[in-house]
């Protein structure tokens, strides 16, 4: 995996999220454009959030809304993301996933 090399900490104030993947950090900013982005591939945020608390959110989706929510993607690919969370197990992204969720419901 090959994305940004030691970003800067998440900002939970910012509502930033870090995920370590492959041995490397990510950043997730669920910012204004990204929540938009994933909206547009996946639809209403509010169904993608109670799909989610249901239990019922698809790998893809997470891997859709970790990608547009991604602060840098340096040479990263979206399939090179769906493998590593893949590799690294739902257990381990849920906190990221979390974190999202709760932005997207509370905001800043």
């Amino acid at each position: 995996m090959s994305g940004a090399a030691n970003p800067a900490p998440a900002n939970p104030e910012r509502g930033e999220a870090a995920l370590e993947l492959g041995g490397e950090a990510l950043l997730l900013r669920p910012s204004f454009g990204a929540l938009v982005a994933a909206e547009q591939e996946l639809g209403p945020l509010f169904e993608v959030v109670e799909r989610a608390a249901e239990g019922r959110l698809s790998l893809g989706d997470l891997v859709a809304l970790f990608w547009h929510c991604l602060v840098d993607r340096g040479g990263l690919t979206r399939e090179a993301l769906g493998e590593a969370v893949v590799a690294a197990g739902i257990a381990k992204v849920t906190p990221a996933l979390k974190s999202i969720v709760r932005q997207i419901l509370a905001g800043t």
